[in-house]
């Protein structure tokens, strides 16, 4: 009896260990750093973390690439306060506490294609260009 009550304290003390809270260590490192040239007032990153959209307090979103690239600048106007994207990474959700609104901003990222020395049907200076992508294999 007594060497079970041993064995009981013994297996009590090594799952008291066991199981005991951890601390955990974190480090930290500073994967890149925006250099702005306006006072940022919210920020946010698309979801697949292509973009950052930076509110400044002149009015601004700034969409800087991930590696830290600005790729375009959007007047939203001085009212705005925060910035949140939406379910998916070409919407933003703009509010305004002065103005009692939420505005929702649909992006539409234009990407430019070369197509030089490509097969061109109908004239090569066309304002606009379709091109089909239909030989991948």
């Amino acid at each position: 009896m007594k060497r079970n009550c041993v064995i009981f304290l013994i297996t009590l003390a090594i799952l008291m260990v066991w199981f005991a809270p951890s601390t955990a260590t974190v480090e930290l490192n500073v994967a890149n750093t925006l250099n702005l040239t306006e006072t940022p007032r919210d920020t946010a990153m698309s979801l697949n973390g292509k973009y950052i959209y930076v509110l400044t307090v002149k009015g601004e979103i700034l969409i800087y690439a991930s590696n830290g690239k600005l790729k375009e600048a959007i007047s939203v106007g001085e009212q705005v306060d925060s910035i949140k994207v939406g379910p998916r990474e070409d919407i933003l959700l703009l509010t305004s506490g002065k103005e009692k609104t939420v505005q929702i901003i649909l992006l539409d990222f234009i990407q430019e294609i070369n197509i030089a020395g490509s097969p061109v049907k109908g004239n090569p200076d066309a304002p606009v260009v379709v091109a089909t992508f239909n030989d991948f294999q």
